[in-house]
């Protein structure tokens, strides 16, 4: 999405990382969000049914640091103790391609490990310690379906589409949490849109009791005077139908409509950043 908005290929991209404001400004480029949602780590031991295991941050990081490598590790036996845990060797599952889901999890792997955020960090693509890469939600969830012992990462409506065994997870705040519209509502509610430029808004590790850990919203990539004001136009419509029209929609998907007064911060964006070369406002 950002790459191809950029080559401006498209009249408008889409991202789950959102750019900067340097970035976005020196590509004559506004952002603004769609949805909310969250990521699971979905994984594939016999005997396991969803939510039966519980990860945390820390852990979740050292799975992926290559430092935790069987599921029997005793950070992983202490979240479950009541569960039998086998000693099966755990095959981390990635991304192969750059994406935004990639940049959520590296996101809050940054924020609970400092060992993550120093030699991997965060972004679209990052140098994997270790594990298997997989192209797409689907690319990882069938590799993980196939692989005994696997741990990989996707968005929750694909897991729950797909009906992917996967992880409970405790937060910052300690409380151990099922990913649904609720925990992700939860942990976008501290969001400040209204402060942040850009809209450039993480959700990651946010506070709260109920706030699901691995969360983000999606954003849309637009040119503030654009090759094509008619098609510019056309699409911001789309998507002013969609805030007013399309709540219901996401819910059913397991996403999380952006509140009705970020919607109008929206439009005002729209309306002051999105012009033609002539200076007319292309959202009408």
């Amino acid at each position: 999405g950002i790459k191809q908005i950029k080559a401006k290929t498209v009249t408008f991209g889409a991202s789950d990382m959102p750019l900067t404001i340097e970035d976005l400004n020196a590509s004559g480029l506004m952002q603004f969000p769609t949805v909310m949602g969250g990521e699971v780590a979905a994984l594939n031991l016999p005997g396991i049914k969803a939510g039966q295991i519980v990860l945390d941050g820390k852990t979740l990081a050292e799975i992926y640091l290559g430092n935790i490598t069987k599921w029997n590790d005793p950070a992983i036996r202490k979240l479950n103790p009541k569960v039998h845990l086998p000693s099966t060797a755990i095959a981390v599952v990635h991304r192969s391609d750059g994406s935004g889901t990639t940049f959520i999890f590296t996101d809050y792997l940054s924020k609970v490990s400092e060992e993550w955020k120093s030699n991997v960090g965060s972004s679209t693509s990052v140098q994997w310690p270790v594990g298997l890469g997989a192209k797409g939600n689907e690319g990882v969830a069938n590799q993980v379906a196939q692989t005994v012992g696997a741990i990989g990462y996707v968005e929750y409506a694909y897991a729950k589409q797909n009906k992917l065994t996967y992880a409970l997870f405790k937060n910052r705040d300690g409380h151990v949490l099922h990913p649904n519209v609720k925990t992700f509502q939860a942990a976008a509610a501290g969001a400040d849109w209204a402060g942040t430029p850009g809209f450039r808004v993480i959700l990651t590790d946010q506070p709260g009791r109920d706030a699901w850990p691995i969360a983000g919203a999606t954003f849309i990539l637009v040119y503030k005077q654009p090759p094509d004001p008619n098609a510019t136009g056309a699409a911001l419509k789309f998507f002013s139908w969609a805030y007013d029209h399309g709540d219901k929609m996401a819910e059913g998907l397991d996403y999380v409509p952006m509140p009705e007064s970020v919607v109008k911060l929206i439009r005002s964006a729209w309306k002051e950043n999105i012009k033609d070369s002539s200076g007319q406002v292309v959202y009408r």
